[in-house]
């Protein structure tokens, strides 16, 4: 795939809710937390729709099933329904069935979303590797998982079954921290077989063409919190993407951003779909956004001026990716992202 070396956050002089029909959002460190709904989160999705947004929900996390994600995200005070739920257990599952005859047993090592997703294909969840699967598959388990659950999946990916995992993501957020994911259970199965899945939730294929399919989208923005898996599978399915700063990326791991990790729009929360969003502008040898200029300067990047911290942090994307184009910025941005509280 080819496309252009992104330099800067874009403009965009109209409300994000309006420039785009359908938001597909990521939920832990986006919309919730730990089970929590996150500052702002509730309302901003409240007036989006409001203004005729559509809202999906696109989560790599394939313990829960949709009608579940559907459920907590009302109880938050965010109507759901399960159909607009598309989670990476539906992606994987769909990946399966278009290799495995239909009825076909599958050995899941993870949670009940898995297990409805593959019924819904037409494929039967097993628990052993001597009920003969054809395939096995693996997905977030929670913090409960068995570890011999991770011994089922190598004895049968020994004997040559194909291994398909919900996504690799290595870490979860939570209400207490960073918690372990699914991608550091396949790290596990990985290191003991030798062998390699086939992996279906973002940043990948799979998982965009089940979002597409399942909702329709024409003019579609994805809003994530992660670089790796949000943005990057923005990037791979050459859409638009608002990064928000609730969850796991800061400042540091934006300005350092390889091409296919530069968000189109970056903003602080949820409100951001509410809003437009502020030219950045070449200013002699720097950047400037409202009242902040950000310069590559020697081995650093540099900030004057003053005004809203995120003005100074797009500023400083500019400065950052235009001195790093197809490649990653090295410069040193700690006391500019002191300035602003990042």
């Amino acid at each position: 795939m080819s496309q252009s070396v992104r330099t800067r956050p874009e403009a965009c002089g109209r409300v994000l809710s309006e420039a785009y029909d359908t938001a597909l959002l990521d939920l832990d460190g986006v919309v919730y937390a730990g089970g929590d709904a996150i500052a702002y989160a509730v309302d901003s999705l409240a007036a989006a729709r409001a203004g005729g947004m559509h809202l999906a929900y696109v989560t790599n996390n394939a313990l829960r099933t949709p009608d579940t994600v559907a459920a907590h995200l009302t109880e938050l005070g965010i109507p759901t329904g399960a159909d607009d739920v598309i989670n990476s257990a539906q992606a994987v599952a769909r990946l399966i069935s278009e290799q495995v005859p239909q009825d076909s047993r599958v050995l899941v090592i993870g949670g009940e979303g898995l297990r409805v997703a593959l019924r819904e294909r037409g494929l039967v969840p097993v628990d052993s590797a001597d009920d003969d699967p054809a395939a096995v598959v693996q997905g977030y388990g929670g913090p409960e998982l068995p570890w011999g659950r991770f011994a089922e999946a190598c004895y049968a990916i020994a004997r040559g079954v194909p291994w398909f995992a919900s996504n690799t993501d290595l870490t979860i957020p939570g209400a207490r921290g960073i918690a372990p994911g699914n991608g550091a259970a396949v790290e596990v199965v990985r290191i003991a077989t030798g062998a390699e899945p086939q992996v279906a939730g973002k940043p990948l294929p799979p998982m965009h063409r089940e979002t597409v399919l399942r909702t329709g989208a024409e003019r579609p923005l994805v809003v994530g919190d992660r670089l790796d898996t949000d943005i990057e599978g923005a990037f791979n399915g050459e859409v638009d993407s608002l990064l928000v700063l609730t969850g796991v990326t800061d400042g540091a791991q934006l300005l350092a951003a390889p091409r296919q990790h530069r968000p189109t729009y970056v903003d602080a929360d949820l409100r951001g779909l509410l809003t437009g969003q502020p030219e950045v502008a070449g200013d002699g040898d720097g950047f400037r956004c409202g009242g902040w200029t950000a310069s590559a300067r020697g081995e650093r990047l540099e900030l004057d001026g003053d005004g809203a911290p995120l003005d100074g942090l797009r500023a400083l994307c500019a400065a950052a990716w235009t001195w790093a184009g197809d490649g990653v910025c090295t410069l040193d941005a700690e006391k500019a992202l002191a300035r602003l509280g990042l």
